[in-house]
């Protein structure tokens, strides 16, 4: 793992963590050439781009709800006993994120408030192919189906030999997916963004996949919701002299074996340590049966960042903004309130990373790539809409009309203040308007274009002073 080391004043930068930043030009010319064209030929392009990249394509997209609901006698009673555990510790944590719409009156009787309504239809893109996640199925539909979302679709292509895997079907069965399609790919965005003969366009998009799926999320995004554009998986494991290395390796790993382009990062103010966990990787990669694709990653992504004290520690960590944090320190929920830019913090040596993956309850589908400085896991938040009531009185209009008609007269807007200004005649008795250009007398305070006193605008000078 490449080491960078903080010594005196240092503070880590952001060029120092060589982020790959933007999608390559060339994925994302790729990922809008195949939505552009399912745009335009519909199912026709789908099976063409099927074959070509999954190398089956079934005769029906949508999957029988016969099959999805028959998966669930298909796996055996172990995987779904732990299924079941995952679902229902994931969906009692999102229950807890559903927000209510709310009202307030004011003692004029103005009712302002904020009307939630969910999502009218949601998909769900969950990879296939050669790996199957049907962990990414709860924590993808489980808050869309908290949120009151009646539709929500999956999307995810098929294996080689043309199949799904049971693993997954089980897992839409139990989470409540309405519709299965076996398709993937950008092909499968570009079908949700705009619909296509069989598969219907919905109104937002969410999971992971990729290069070319995040491509086309990017793509659509504005013609219909996305929840994010990920990014590889990254883990940043914060430790001090009390963490067990071999514990620390074993952390870096789950995360790097994963994707190649897996991210982990080491944060120590412990001198000692970076040797002791590379040791202990040293020993245990080599039992893994995915030790090169481990060796991969943290051979070209791991970073080791060594700081002289905690606090210089806690403001890499910060800057790093990493999708799973873990606090492998003394007293590690002290440090909670320090840390401001992390996806999920697994706090202390009992809270391994993959308890979030899968069964603790919130979500593990997370911002990457340091988008957690202003972004947030996927919740019941993601599928819900906000609108804002305004319902004005009488009283509450002649509190208010005035100074909306001195604003709007000040940015020169003349409808603006003509509106409230026809209503305030109409509250201080006037029946109604029987000649339009009677509404103009009177409804001004005073003549148009009013004349502002304009304060002279201050210059500033060489030094940046007024």
């Amino acid at each position: 793992m490449r080491t960078i080391t903080l010594t005196g004043n240092k503070r880590l930068q952001l060029e120092d963590l060589e982020r790959a930043g933007a999608l390559p030009r060339q994925i994302m010319d790729a990922a809008q050439a195949i939505v552009d064209d399912v745009r335009a030929r519909g199912d026709e392009a789908i099976r063409e781009y099927c074959l070509r990249f999954d190398g089956a394509c079934p005769d029906h997209f949508r999957v029988p709800d016969e099959l999805v609901q028959a998966s669930l006698d298909m796996v055996d009673p172990e995987f779904l006993a732990s299924l079941r555990l995952a679902e229902r510790q994931i969906r009692s944590f999102h229950e807890r994120e559903r927000e209510q719409s709310w009202f307030t009156t004011r003692e004029d009787g103005t009712i302002l408030g904020v009307k939630v309504t969910p999502l009218p239809s949601v998909a769900v893109y969950v990879p296939g192919g050669r790996a199957q996640y049907p962990s990414t199925v709860l924590m993808d539909t489980i808050p869309a189906k908290v949120a009151g979302v009646p539709r929500v679709i999956m999307v995810t292509p098929p294996q080689r030999d043309g199949s799904l895997s049971a693993y997954t079907l089980a897992a839409a069965a139990l989470a409540g997916v309405d519709e299965v399609y076996a398709v993937g790919g950008a092909q499968a965005i570009g079908a949700v963004a705009y619909g296509t003969g069989s598969i219907p366009k919905v109104a937002k998009v969410v999971g992971p996949g990729n290069a070319y799926v995040a491509a086309a999320k990017r793509y659509v995004s504005g013609d219909i919701g996305i929840d994010m554009v990920a990014g590889p998986s990254e883990v940043c494991v914060l430790a001090d002299e009390t963490a067990d290395p071999a514990i620390v390796a074993a952390d870096l790993m789950a995360q790097a074996e994963h994707d190649p382009l897996a991210t982990c990062y080491l944060v120590t103010c412990a001198p000692e340590l970076p040797v002791l966990v590379e040791e202990a990787i040293e020993a245990l990669v080599s039992q893994s049966p995915r030790e090169e694709i481990t060796r991969t990653s943290l051979a070209d992504k791991g970073v080791i960042v060594a700081a002289s004290t905690l606090d210089a520690a806690i403001d890499a960590v910060n800057l790093i903004a990493p999708e799973h944090l873990e606090l492998h320190c003394a007293d590690a929920f002290s440090l909670l309130g320090q840390i401001e830019n992390a996806g999920a913090i697994f706090v202390g040596p009992w809270s391994s990373e993959p308890l979030g993956d899968y069964v603790a309850g919130p979500n593990h589908t997370l911002p990457t790539g340091g988008t957690a400085l202003f972004s947030n896991p996927l919740g019941v938040y993601d599928f819900q809409k906000k609108s804002s009531v305004i319902s004005y009185t009488r009283a509450g209009l002649k509190t208010d009309g005035p100074a909306v008609q001195t604003l709007a007269q000040a940015e020169g807007l003349w409808a603006h203040a003509l509106s409230v200004g026809m209503r305030l005649k109409l509250a201080d008795g006037q029946e109604r308007f029987d000649d339009p250009i009677s509404a103009c007398n009177g409804a001004m305070r005073t003549a148009w274009p009013r004349t502002l006193d304009k304060p002279g605008i201050p210059r500033l000078n060489d030094e940046g002073g007024c």
